[in-house]
C-alpha cells in the first residue's frame, strides 16, 4: 500500500491565513478559498460532515473535483477552512459591559448559538492540536478578555475558558444527539425495566419518580455557566485556595 503524502503544514496555515503567494499574471481566479468554505459549509449543515467531498462542493460551482485543487489542497485544508468560515463572526466582550461574569456568559451563549448551527463543528474542533486560523483564535482571544477584568491570572484565566468551552461542548452534542421519538421509546422502555428491577436500583428508581428526569425548565448552559462562575468567584473571594 502506497503511504499517504504527508501534509504540507506550513502551507495549510498560509491558506488560513491568506499568506499564501498570489499569482501576478494571467486570469483573475474565478473561485476562492472562502467561497468553496462556504459551499462546503451548507453541505455539512444540511447533510452532515461526512456528505462534503471535493466532488461535491465542485458540482456546485459546475467545475470539475481538479479545477478546485487549484485553490484547496484537500479535504483537511477544506475543514479547516469551514471552521473559520462559521467562526468568521468573532464576539467582542467590551459590548457585554464590563462585569467578567456578563461577558463570559456572552461569549459561552454565542459559542453554543454557533454549535447549535452547525452540529459538525464539534467533531472538528476536538480538544487536539490543530491548525487555528485567525477567526479561530479570534474566540481564544475573545473569551480571555472577557475574563481579564476578573484579575484571575493568566493560567487561572485559561483554566476556566477550558471549563466554559467544554460545558459549551457537552450542552451542544447534547442537543444534537437528542431524538425525540427516541427519547421517548428509551424513556418506556428503561421505565417497564425499573418496574421489573426497582430493588436493584433503589436511588435511582426513587429519582426518576421524583422527576429527576422530567423535562427540564432550567436552560442547562444558563445553570452550568451559573455554577461555574459561582466557583469561580469563590476562588477569588479566597486568596489563599489560588494556586
Amino acid at each position: 500500500m502506497a503511504k499517504e503524502k504527508a501534509r504540507d503544514l506550513r502551507a495549510g496555515i498560509a491558506l488560513l491565513w491568506g499568506e499564501q503567494d498570489q499569482p501576478t499574471r494571467g486570469p483573475k481566479p474565478s473561485l476562492t478559498p472562502q467561497r468553496i468554505a462556504a459551499a462546503a459549509v451548507e453541505i455539512a449543515d444540511a447533510e452532515g460532515l461526512d456528505a462534503v467531498s471535493m466532488n461535491k462542493v465542485a458540482v456546485g460551482f459546475g467545475v470539475s473535483a481538479m479545477a478546485l485543487y487549484r485553490y484547496v489542497p484537500g479535504k483537511a485544508e477544506l475543514v479547516e477552512l469551514m471552521v473559520e468560515s462559521v467562526l468568521a463572526d468573532v464576539p467582542d466582550p467590551s459590548t457585554a459591559g464590563t462585569d467578567w461574569r456578563e461577558r463570559v456568559t456572552a461569549w459561552a451563549r454565542r459559542s453554543a448559538e454557533v454549535h447549535r448551527a452547525h452540529p459538525w463543528l464539534l467533531a472538528v474542533t476536538a480538544m487536539r492540536r490543530q491548525l487555528m486560523g485567525p477567526n479561530q483564535l479570534g474566540w481564544l482571544d475573545a473569551a480571555l478578555a472577557a475574563l481579564e477584568p476578573s484579575g484571575l491570572t493568566a493560567a487561572e484565566q485559561h483554566r476556566v475558558f477550558v471549563l466554559v468551552a467544554g460545558l459549551v461542548r457537552t450542552v451542544a452534542q447534547q442537543d444534537a444527539d437528542f431524538d425525540e421519538q427516541h427519547s421517548q421509546e428509551w424513556n418506556s422502555l428503561t421505565g417497564e425495566l425499573l418496574d421489573r428491577h426497582a430493588d436493584r436500583f433503589p436511588t435511582l428508581t426513587r429519582a426518576i419518580a421524583a422527576g429527576a428526569f422530567a423535562p427540564d425548565p432550567v436552560d442547562p448552559l444558563d445553570f452550568g455557566l451559573a455554577r461555574i462562575l459561582d466557583g469561580v468567584q469563590l476562588l477569588l473571594d479566597r486568596p489563599t485556595d489560588r494556586a
